[in-house]
């Protein structure tokens, strides 16, 4: 345990955390290592509970009425050999008048036989904030299949920020797949920024439904795949019978290199004449008058490649 508690936190440390972070009363966290829970601490107006199982841990999470939780609560999940599961089911519940945002660290450094799974449940009550903010890094062995998913709910007047990013190491396979929906006044936003290269593959799926009168919904996603690497992104959003006045934007945008291949999707749906929805999408290549550009003060042309895309993601 002690020996791959170290190299969980120096993966972190790699990731940009800090372990004063987690030894910080003030701060809430959860470290899970496989199946098993390493370090957990709650704080006031939060309840934070795990328990583990054969193939993974359950987590449940609950914001009491009123509640603004002042720091980020942290969570770092991984595994440090090369072959291993973990399936992670959350439960959470953002009751009224809450806040909270989390800050996820998912390290799997070593990955050449891999399956890590996320299910999480979340309800997010009136006049509540709810931001989940998810860093992935995989190493460099491509050998992880990593299968988030989700369902979120909203009640009236209230926030969910979602940000999805590897941008760092291979991706191995991805399989992306978010449900959220927006009651009265209530507004989703969703980003995702994914690197892939070598033969990874790519697969993310979200779809925001605006339930309500004068709802707000934002997808937006960021991918460059080069090499052999394969990505498909589809957004949809929805405005129903009862979203009247409700507003949305669809982003996709996808850079393409070498010899990989990139598929956007957007859909939007639109069920109320007074609800008004909007799509983009590009597939496209490295812009080669800022390519010339970073060239002609003295860098490579990989090394203004690497410049432009980090800077394109980040």
């Amino acid at each position: 345990m002690d020996d791959a508690y170290g190299l969980l936190l120096k993966t972190y440390r790699r990731m940009g955390g800090s372990e004063s972070i987690l030894r910080d009363e003030r701060v809430a966290h959860l470290v899970i290592h496989g199946n098993e829970v390493y370090s957990s601490r709650a704080v006031e107006g939060l309840v934070l509970d795990s328990r583990s199982r054969a193939d993974g841990v359950d987590v449940e999470l609950r914001v009491k009425g009123g509640y603004r939780i002042e720091y980020p609560v942290h969570m770092c999940f991984g595994i440090i050999p090369e072959e291993g599961e973990q399936r992670i089911r959350l439960n959470a519940k953002i009751e009224d008048g809450a806040g909270i945002k989390i800050l996820s660290h998912c390290m799997f450094p070593n990955a050449e036989r891999i399956i890590h799974e996320m299910d999480a449940i979340v309800e997010i009550g009136d006049r509540a904030d709810f931001e989940y903010l998810e860093r992935h890094y995989h190493g460099e062995g491509g050998g992880i299949v990593v299968a988030p998913r989700a369902k979120i709910s909203l009640g009236d007047h209230s926030r969910l920020y979602t940000e999805f990013s590897i941008l760092d190491g291979r991706v191995g396979k991805l399989r992306m797949d978010y449900d959220m929906e927006a009651g009265e006044g209530s507004a989703i936003e969703a980003l995702a920024k994914v690197l892939g290269y070598g033969d990874d593959e790519i697969t993310i799926r979200e779809r925001g439904y605006l339930r309500g009168r004068n709802s707000r919904g934002l997808i937006k996603s960021r991918i460059v795949v080069k090499g052999m690497a394969m990505s498909e992104v589809i957004s949809e959003l929805i405005a129903d019978k009862g979203a009247e006045g409700a507003r949305g934007h669809v982003d996709c945008v996808e850079l393409v290199m070498e010899n990989a291949r990139a598929r956007a999707i957007p859909l939007v749906d639109v069920w109320n004449e007074r609800a008004k929805i909007t799509h983009e999408a590009s597939i496209g290549t490295v812009d080669k008058k800022q390519l010339n550009t970073l060239m002609s003060k003295g860098l490579s042309k990989e090394e203004a490649i690497d410049v432009i895309v980090k800077g394109y993601l980040r």
